[in-house]
């Protein structure tokens, strides 16, 4: 097909951005992403705006700081009609092609009462066709694909067992009872090889996002042992986490959340993961599942360069979140800490091969994403007003826009409206107060707290792990309020603009665009 334009978008699960470039990605193999980014641009400042899942992924489609569009927590409905990557898409004349998930949770004022869609956060984004369902909770093309290979029939609660070889008690880096060509991972790849093979002869848009390596932390041989005798580093952390719950009342509830909360799945489950030894035994798992991605992901690039599409296609790889990882005694995301947030993001622009090779420095936010394929997929269509962030188009050409943002913000919620949290019952917080934002710039880092919690304040110049907190310092009480009033200003610069820069006159509305 002459003048063919492709996007390949995938989104890697819970990856931090030292894993792909920093102190752990010295220490793995990632031929696949290394060859890629030397091959695009590599953007080396990249923060997701939001997490958990279901909000991060919420930003990343549609554009929206968290504060628009208000998917806030995994099973917060995103607003029917809120305009997302999958729906502008089809403007301009792709199918969107979905092969993983989307952790989308419905309007219920949309739907009957009684539809099993509003019964599961995990849900599709409007917009998209789901080609391949692979949701962490269901993934029934996967199992039943299993079941054909003849593996012995068994509860899916037991997939992610780590399981030992020769029948003895489970080690923490055992593999997973499927074989690394049957895995998650593999067979996600397949399927969407498999969709495009067939497409060769149209442009196509696909959505590829692989759930590893988030948790459970489980890998198939042999990439469960592969880093099992690696010199990689520690986690970042202070002596013990009493010391570290002193830091702030957020955090001592968070420590004590998580401290029984499992990152492994079966007898191992209940592992003490504050000590160190089994802390480099669960990083080396994490690190072994990011080396099986990196394969798939090498796959789904040479089958662009061998059917001739390799240049016809944007390549854009990222992750909705970071991971923990142990630092700070804490595992997952749900924190306010940058491995939670700084994650990879490579984007390979076959138009502008002259910035190949290079990185980008600049902060750069998740909300970007979705501006840029809509740009790179049709200049002549707009993006919605509803977007907050800005096409990365001219870094791709190797060039700095300007007036390009100074700084990143992000935002994280800690409530539920069913069940109150640990962190609205010791904190004496309401639904509406269990929040925090983050304001960061290239030296300092301000945490904003709701409900009268104090504030945190890093200089992260000086302090790049974020071990002390310069809140409460007299001499630091101007960069406070400057930082504070940054924030303020940014939150009254991106309110949700959908309508208000609109006008109704009597010859009609102006800035309202169809569509």
């Amino acid at each position: 097909m002459k003048n063919q334009a492709n996007v390949l978008f995938i989104v890697i699960d819970q990856l931090r951005a030292d894993c792909i470039f920093g102190a752990l990605a010295e220490q793995i193999e990632i031929p696949n992403l290394t060859a890629l980014m030397e091959d695009a641009v590599t953007f080396k400042a990249h923060y997701s705006v939001t997490n958990p899942c279901g909000p991060s992924r919420a930003s990343l489609l549609t554009g929206q700081y968290a504060m628009n569009h208000r998917s806030v927590r995994n099973g917060t409905p995103l607003a029917a009609g809120t305009a997302n990557i999958a729906t502008q898409m089809r403007q301009r004349r792709y199918e969107p092609m979905l092969f993983g998930y989307t952790d989308t949770s419905l309007d219920p004022r949309a739907l009957h009462a009684n539809d099993p869609a509003i019964r599961s956060y995990e849900q599709v984004l409007p917009g998209f066709v789901e080609k391949l369902e692979m949701r962490l909770d269901e993934s029934y093309p996967w199992r039943s694909y299993l079941a054909r290979k003849g593996y012995p029939n068994r509860d899916y609660s037991t997939f992610y067992h780590p399981e030992s070889p020769d029948g003895a008690s489970p080690r923490i880096d055992d593999p997973a009872f499927y074989k690394a060509e049957d895995s998650d991972s593999a067979f996600l790849t397949q399927q969407t090889l498999n969709e495009l093979s067939v497409r060769q002869q149209q442009n196509w848009f696909a959505h590829v996002t692989y759930i590893r390596p988030h948790p459970p932390l489980v890998a198939p041989a042999p990439y469960n042992s592969m880093y099992r005798d690696t010199d990689f580093p520690n986690p970042l952390r202070r002596t013990n986490r009493a010391d570290e719950a002193l830091c702030h009342p957020f955090l001592a509830t968070h420590l004590e959340l998580i401290k029984d909360k499992a990152v492994i799945d079966g007898p191992m489950a209940g592992c003490d993961k504050d000590d160190l030894e089994t802390a480099r035994s669960l990083r080396s798992v994490y690190l072994g599942l990011i080396s099986e991605v990196d394969q798939h992901v090498g796959r789904l690039v040479d089958f662009l360069k061998t059917t001739g599409q390799y240049d016809s296609t944007l390549i854009v790889v990222t992750a909705d979140h970071g991971e923990m990882l142990g630092d700070h005694h804490m595992w997952g995301k749900q924190t306010i800490y940058d491995p939670a947030v700084q994650v990879p993001l490579i984007i390979r622009d076959p138009r502008q091969q002259q910035a190949h090779g290079s990185a980008v420095t600049a902060f750069t936010e998740s909300v970007d994403i979705m501006p840029t394929i809509l740009q790179w997929a049709d200049s002549s269509q707009p993006i919605p007003s509803s977007v907050d962030g800005h096409s990365l188009a001219t870094f791709l050409q190797g060039n700095a826009p300007e007036n390009w943002r100074e700084h990143i913000f992000y935002e994280l919620d800690f409530a539920e409206p069913d069940t109150p949290t640990l962190w609205q019952q010791q904190l004496g917080l309401s639904l509406e107060q269990a929040n925090a934002a983050v304001l960061r710039d290239r030296q300092y880092k301000l945490v904003h707290f709701n409900g009268n919690l104090p504030a945190l304040l890093f200089d992260i110049q000086a302090d790049p792990a974020e071990m002390c907190d310069l809140a409460a310092d007299p001499s630091y009480q101007t960069v406070l309020l400057q930082m504070s009033q940054r924030m303020l200003n940014h939150r009254m610069s991106n309110a949700n603009s959908s309508l208000s820069e609109m006008r109704v006159t009597a010859s009609g509305t102006v800035n309202y665009r169809h569509g």
